[in-house]
């Protein structure tokens, strides 16, 4: 028995979600020459089988006539799994080919995303911005999405987006280009609406706590990891939300990478709202599972850690975590990335963060409080504080106890000059020396380890400080380097070029050192002059 004949496919431009990527699909249309099986090739996933008999259905809704023969569907490259909705679109444009209903030639740089219903209409599919990047890769210009999808990906420069709401509307438009809707006009980060609810409010309606709020601003100046600790209602919570509010905003580049990461969950609202910086905050519940926090599954999809890219990571209660939550963290806060490894491919997700934790001196919580007394014994202390181990309370830079206030305090006057107006400023004059003199402009809480004394440019004195608290505490080469990444944060915030031993001595105290070493100058472990 002969094959059956293939005749010349039609080809649509899509994208296959892997991570927090997207790589370019050509989906290729076209009929058996005789009555057989419709089939779907390329490593399609149940939704993507799903999608020939949802457009087929779809065709017949809107009055168009579906292909002659039994449809023929190849996905390339074959070895990329294909997974979701996103998928009908571009399956639908190339079956109008196949149907002659578009030219073979009107189809060229055309690509698609969307979801298909039964009766035509086009919904909305996860990823729009990394679809359009891809698109913008592989040179395919034209671009149809749902309006909602079309606004997200305007922001793409270098390609001509699309919205359409109606699969009729769709082919009739790839098939008399002049019939199509306007495409997008480019838009700007600018254009996108402030949501001010994810500011958390101003840091002057907070009294007192001024070694937390100096925590706060060397942590958004410096991009450095802040650990709180103290009992409930003491204001851990309202600081860390507060810290939203003073970080530098984002650039282009950087609102980019979120809104493509955003939109892999669709999460987004209508108009891309984000913060006016542009950096999200994340904080997921203590319960919340180590996939969803750190990001995996069959398909490697990303976790808290990644949706808090440029952003805030905020785990409150961090001991109440699973303990694989909080060994897990332990890669991202070092290589800035979480590798998932699968058989077919090894995935790497972007996780620069910035990691505000909290937690109770104890399981109660009121060890220590002026006024309320602990219930916990001992051991039971020891236990609670065990479960965040040496190795990632290590990788805090920064260790501050939220003491409870005095009422006297609480009922005081405003504080202006810690307002989050006034520290956003230090912050971004902070921000902005770092450009100028690291490479890349990275941020001192990112600064390598092979070049970090060259860059800190700390003097003799700030350096014989440095050996003296670590040789005489024992600190780790770890604990070292972030001391002196937080001395050049504190130097920049004071406008100095030169790192002192004043600053060596501020990153020690917000990193809890001092405290170590006056319990060690009281036992005679260091001189008392250190």
């Amino acid at each position: 028995m002969e094959p059956p004949v293939i005749q010349g496919a039609h080809r649509v431009g899509a994208a296959a979600l892997v991570g927090v990527e997207a790589i370019p699909v050509v989906v290729e249309a076209t009929s058996l020459s005789e009555t057989g099986t419709p089939r779907v090739l390329g490593s399609p996933d149940s939704v993507v089988r799903e999608a020939l008999i949802r457009t087929l259905n779809a065709f017949s809704a809107c009055g168009l006539p579906g292909p002659r023969g039994a449809p023929l569907l190849n996905l390339t490259p074959a070895d990329v799994p294909k997974r979701g909705s996103g998928f009908d679109l571009p399956i639908a444009l190339a079956l109008a080919g196949a149907a002659d209903l578009v030219p073979r030639a009107a189809l060229r740089g055309v690509a698609a995303l969307g979801e298909v219903t039964l009766h035509g209409d086009i919904l909305p599919a996860p990823g729009a911005v990394a679809f359009a990047l891809a698109a913008r890769a592989r040179g395919w210009t034209r671009l149809w999405l749902h309006p909602d999808d079309a606004a997200r990906a305007s922001l793409v420069a270098g390609v001509q987006c699309l919205p359409v709401r109606r699969l009729d509307a769709a082919v009739l438009g790839c098939a008399a280009p002049e019939l199509a809707p306007d495409p997008l006009p480019p838009r700007s980060f600018h254009d996108l609406p402030a949501d001010e609810s994810l500011t958390g409010g101003d840091l002057a309606d907070i009294r007192g706590h001024e070694t937390p709020k100096t925590a706060l601003m060397v942590a958004a100046a410096g991009q450095h990891d802040l650990l709180m600790s103290g009992p409930p209602g003491s204001g851990k919570s309202a600081l860390a939300l507060r810290l939203a509010g003073i970080l530098p905003p984002a650039d282009d580049e950087q609102r980019l990478d979120v809104l493509r990461i955003h939109t892999l969950r669709n999460d987004l609202h209508t108009t891309c709202r984000l913060p006016r910086h542009g950096r999200p905050f994340r904080a997921p519940h203590h319960s919340s599972s180590a996939a969803s926090i750190l990001g995996g599954g069959t398909d490697a999809r990303p976790g808290e850690v990644t949706f808090a890219h440029h952003g805030l990571l905020f785990l409150d209660e961090l001991p109440e975590f699973r303990r694989e939550v909080l060994e897990g963290l332990r890669q991202p806060l070092e290589d800035r990335a979480v590798t998932i490894g699968r058989v077919a491919r090894t995935v790497r997700l972007p996780a620069d963060f910035t990691l505000v934790a909290a937690m109770n001196p104890c399981p109660c919580g009121y060890a220590g409080h002026p006024r309320r007394p602990c219930r916990c014994s001992d051991p039971m202390i020891a236990r609670y504080r065990a479960r965040v181990s040496g190795p990632l309370l290590d990788r805090f830079d920064l260790r501050v106890e939220v003491p409870v206030l005095d009422p006297e305090i609480l009922g005081g006057p405003a504080e202006p000059e810690w307002s989050t107006a006034s520290l956003g400023r230090r912050v971004e004059e902070a921000r902005a020396r770092q450009r100028r003199r690291n490479p890349g402009g990275c941020p001192n809480g990112r600064l390598p380890v092979g070049r970090l004394e060259q860059l800190v440019r700390a003097d003799s004195n700030a350096l014989a400080r440095l050996t003296a608290l670590q040789g005489g505490l024992g600190l780790s080469g770890r604990a070292r380097v972030r001391l002196l990444r937080t001395a050049r944060t504190v130097a920049d915030l004071e406008d100095r070029d030169e790192v002192g031993p004043e600053h060596i001595l501020e990153a020690a105290r917000l990193r809890g050192v001092l405290e170590s070493v006056a319990l060690r100058a009281r036992s005679g472990g260091l001189q008392s002059s250190d």
